[in-house]
């Protein structure tokens, strides 16, 4: 996930032998407040520890964030991840912490992916079997190949790859800084309808597009999107070779609230982040707000007061917030003087994807069994009605099982908002008796259905990111916001960071990699550095940082 706003390696960065950077020894032990113990809160809050410096944790909630895994109460050891489940190969800065941590992954099994025993498309009412992509009728082929015509004609998708892969930044930049001029106003829907390749093939094939898409499913609810975000996932097989994290995506910020770095400064072996805050993190956040002293010299930053719900409170030389940024002016009360007027106007402009999921265990994979035609009698399931996307997960042979009934985003995701667990599953299961009358998935159920709808979580209010058509501009400001040395000293010591910063909002590693860039942000506030063998992220961002439009 070679990013083209900005091709930085961040996996080279992570594994290079001199580190991240240091700052000045009298510093070691200070403190910096980390708002949220998600994947790149922790992420942050790891590093800062590791450079000897003393990470405060302040978590609404629970630790993980969007990677939550509930287990089913009868079955413990049965769960459902309800945000994050599936993790690309190509997050190489992610596997940095999943491979570090000796978590066990295996291959997710998406649509017709070698994993996949079977996959159902079921469109008007017609279904289709398939074991492999070549059982499937020649339309899907000819919508999939229309596809790839109109990446490949109209956004230079092989090119663009190659750079990628060989890490030629200059080639990568020299591709996307002119996309993003031409297509930052384009929707999803605009550049496939005006693509040569889907206007040949006819207003079937856009609408069979939308309803079953590409890679993981159906992305009609992404149409009003922007171009840009959709290339960014394809360009960097983003939606592509899947795993999953093996007892749930939760275990990974878990692992690492937990886990004792083996090369530290300052601190003493066998350090965690779970030691240093007597096991659990500080509480909800509710303001923050400059500390302003006479007695803090002209040009230089006063601290930031976070103050907790109940009151307590503690002043710091930084802070990250590594919550969704709607939060920043919802939730908590943050002093408008924090940031400029227009990284003010980028955070309210941010647009976020609902998204609900539900799932029912089952006794075990009944699904493996063959009807009278030696058909698989229920399979991973693509269709146009309610569900939209529902997955089998395997935990092996007479284990309970797993079904996720609906996988659903946008509009699909609010038709279920209203409803309860089981006023869902009793849609669902209508759903998927239409297209397995004579499959009882009823009689396999076990216990209580689990959902959830990320829209109605008053600490995320949605799932993620996604930018609409015009919105580069304020993208750019909020993921370069990290490098404050453009801003006035009122501005400066408080850090965004967290998946909706970043150029790939919805997947894990953009949570890493802007934990990453705030690391490096604290760092030079605090006057130290990163080594000169090993540039961070804000040293190289004068040179292959975003296009900025005028």
């Amino acid at each position: 996930m070679l990013n083209p706003d900005f091709p930085f390696s961040y996996d080279l960065y992570l594994e290079h032998p001199a580190g991240l950077g240091s700052v000045p020894e009298e510093l070691h032990g200070s403190e910096v407040a980390v708002v949220g113990a998600g994947l790149s809160g922790l992420v942050t809050a790891y590093e800062l520890m590791k450079l000897g410096l003393k990470p405060v944790v302040y978590e609404a909630d629970q630790i993980g964030g969007r990677l939550r895994t509930a287990s089913f109460p009868s079955a413990e050891g049965v769960t459902a991840d309800l945000g994050g489940m599936r993790f690309p190969e190509s997050g190489r800065a992610l596997y940095h912490y999943i491979d570090l941590l000796g978590l066990e992954t295996r291959e997710f099994p998406n649509p017709l992916s070698p994993v996949t025993s079977s996959t159902v498309i079921e469109l008007a009412g017609k279904k289709f079997y398939a074991e492999t992509a070549e059982d499937l009728p020649a339309f899907f082929h000819e919508v999939a190949a229309a596809w790839k015509a109109a990446l490949r004609d109209e956004a230079h998708f092989e090119q663009m790859q190659e750079a990628i892969r060989s890490r030629d930044a200059r080639r990568v930049k020299e591709i996307w800084d002119r996309l993003v001029e031409d297509l930052d106003e384009e929707t999803f829907y605009g550049f496939i309808a005006g693509s040569k390749a889907f206007k040949d093939a006819g207003f079937a094939h856009r609408e069979a597009f939308g309803q079953v898409g590409f890679g993981t499913g159906g992305w009609d609810t992404d149409f009003p999107n922007s171009i840009l975000e959709i290339l960014r996932v394809v360009y960097t097989d983003a939606d592509d070779r899947h795993r999953l994290i093996v007892g749930g995506a939760q275990r990974l910020p878990q692992a690492l609230w937990h886990h004792s770095p083996a090369k530290m400064a300052h601190w003493p072996a066998g350090t965690s982040l779970a030691s240093l805050h007597g096991g659990s993190p500080r509480g909800a956040v509710a303001k923050i707000a400059r500390a302003h002293s006479p007695a803090t010299p002209a040009g230089e930053s006063a601290p930031i007061t976070v103050t907790e719900t109940w009151g307590r409170q503690r002043s710091y030389p930084a802070v990250v917030t590594t919550c969704q940024s709607w939060l920043l002016s919802t939730r908590i009360d943050t002093e408008e003087g924090l940031f400029p007027a227009e990284h003010w106007t980028a955070i309210e402009r941010s647009h976020y994807m609902q998204s609900s999921k539900t799932f029912v265990m089952v006794d075990r994979p009944f699904w493996k069994e063959r009807d009278s035609e030696g058909r698989e009698v229920m399979s991973m399931t693509l269709t146009d009605r309610l569900n939209r996307a529902t997955y089998l997960l395997d935990n092996g042979p007479d284990q309970p099982a797993v079904i996720l009934l609906s996988y659903t985003w946008n509009d699909d995701a609010l038709k279920w908002l209203a409803l309860d667990a089981e006023q869902r599953v009793e849609l669902m299961l209508h759903s998927l008796e239409k297209i397995y009358p004579e499959t009882d998935i009823r009689s396999h159920i076990i216990g209580q259905p689990i959902t959830v709808s990320w829209e109605a979580d008053p600490n995320f209010m949605g799932a993620f990111k996604a930018n609409l058509p015009g919105h580069y501009r304020y993208q750019e400001r909020l993921y370069t916001h990290f490098d404050q040395s453009g801003l006035s000293a009122e501005h400066r010591g408080i850090f965004l960071a967290g998946d909706d910063i970043s150029w790939t909002a919805g997947w894990a590693e953009g949570a890493v990699t802007t934990a990453l860039n705030a690391v490096w942000g604290v760092v030079k506030h605090l006057g130290g550095s990163s080594a000169p063998e090993n540039p961070g992220p804000g040293d190289a961002l004068g040179e292959w940082g975003p296009v900025r439009l005028g």
